[in-house]
């Protein structure tokens, strides 16, 4: 099973059925010397400190992992209002927790397209001999995202 995740407090397509509970994962990491080192040499000419953003990707994916371990035993379809947090723990140890709301989810059926507007004189076959236009007709109204909305706070 596949969770779905959304930053937003909705799942776009999907009707939100059932709010589960809140659910969350977190990694503890520090900073290896070597790279630590490395990185003070790279601060003092700039740029780009790749150790640091490797290390915050693996965070990162590790903390989203175990979200969805914690998802996927309550039978969540969805994770929804995805968050991320970060705290300093201890010198040169930092945790990244990341949480949201489990929910199951069904997909919202699909709207058929509309057609485009025509005339009724041209599908009948009348043709107009006054050399006036045919009536102007209001265009169709267009589809509104009125998604039914599940407020995982209340």
């Amino acid at each position: 099973m596949t969770v779905q995740l959304s930053n937003l407090e909705h799942l776009p397509n999907y009707q939100i059925t059932e709010r589960l509970d809140v659910v969350y994962g977190s990694t503890v990491r520090s900073k290896h010397v070597g790279k630590d080192l490395f990185a003070g040499l790279k601060n003092i000419v700039g740029g780009e400190l790749t150790a640091y953003t490797e290390l915050l990707e693996e965070s990162r994916q590790e903390a989203i992992d175990r979200m969805i371990v914690k998802a996927e035993s309550l039978g969540a379809d969805a994770v929804v209002g995805l968050r991320f947090s970060t705290s300093s723990i201890a010198q040169g140890a930092s945790e990244l927790f990341v949480y949201g709301t489990a929910v199951k989810a069904i997909p919202m059926p699909q709207q058929s397209s509309q057609n485009p507007p025509s005339d009724s004189h041209y599908q009948t076959g009348q043709s107009h001999h006054s050399g006036q236009h045919p009536s102007t007709q209001t265009p169709p109204s267009e589809p509104t995202d009125e998604l039914p909305r599940f407020n995982p706070f209340g």
